[in-house]
């Protein structure tokens, strides 16, 4: 059988979006997330991914959104010690990298700490695509044994689904659009941003309104029948990889 990790960013974000990442999964085709353990969602996160084991969570490392766990920065954050903006790192920019590896792995471990095992990692907005952070993130990926997003070129050893989709509208579809989205792969993994909007979102977030939608997409019986009728493909997790 072919595997399909749809999967959910921004897990821990707010209530509202973990709210709506648990009904995408227990009333939808959702089958995987990612956690953001340095907002201020992160316990209500935990606490909801415990009560429903089935979903595969990972670790959303975080370089762009938020406060970081730890407090002595000095290259990561800006003068208020918030992570910088997406757009620092959209030229050319200067970073100590063990900032980066220490960061992130207090992130890893504050997700641990929940006593919930990580599926795997990736990170918010793409940020370990980035000059050397790459480096950092195989890094943890090795430490930590954990398969990663296929969002890059990555090292041969590090395990990672076959194909990685941006777009779920348009792999989910119809059933050609996923055969598609398998063409030459057997583990695909398609990114979304399923969720509620409350005053975190709303006021901390450019991507708003368009959860909704891909909320009503995932739980639509029009995607669950899409889905029942490819008969050679399964909802799976990184966990699988």
């Amino acid at each position: 059988m072919k595997k399909l990790i749809i999967n959910a960013d921004d897990f821990g974000y707010s209530r509202a979006i973990n709210y709506g990442i648990i009904d995408c999964f227990q009333h939808g085709v959702l089958s995987s997330a990612t956690f953001m353990a340095n907002m201020p969602g992160a316990e209500h996160a935990a606490d909801l991914a415990k009560q429903n084991p089935g979903l595969g969570v990972g670790v959303h490392l975080v370089l762009t959104c938020g406060e970081p766990i730890l407090k002595d920065h000095q290259t990561i954050v800006d003068v208020h010690g918030r992570f910088r903006k997406l757009s620092f790192y959209e030229s050319a920019f200067n970073i100590e990298l063990a900032e980066v590896y220490d960061e992130w792995k207090a992130q890893i471990e504050r997700f641990l700490s929940f006593g919930i095992k990580p599926t795997h990692l990736d990170s918010h907005h793409h940020i370990n695509t980035y000059k050397g952070i790459k480096d950092v993130f195989c890094r943890l990926a090795e430490e930590y044994q954990l398969p990663v997003r296929n969002n890059m070129d990555l090292p041969s050893h590090l395990r990672h689904p076959n194909r990685f989709e941006y777009y779920v509208e348009k792999v989910l579809k119809d059933e050609v659009s996923i055969a598609n989205a398998f063409k030459d792969a057997d583990t695909v993994e398609v990114m979304c941003h399923p969720g509620y909007l409350d005053k975190a979102v709303m006021g901390g977030s450019s991507y708003t309104y368009p959860r909704l939608d891909e909320l009503e997409l995932l739980t639509s019986n029009v995607v669950k029948e899409v889905l029942n009728n490819c008969k050679d493909v399964e909802l799976a997790t990184f966990k699988s990889l």
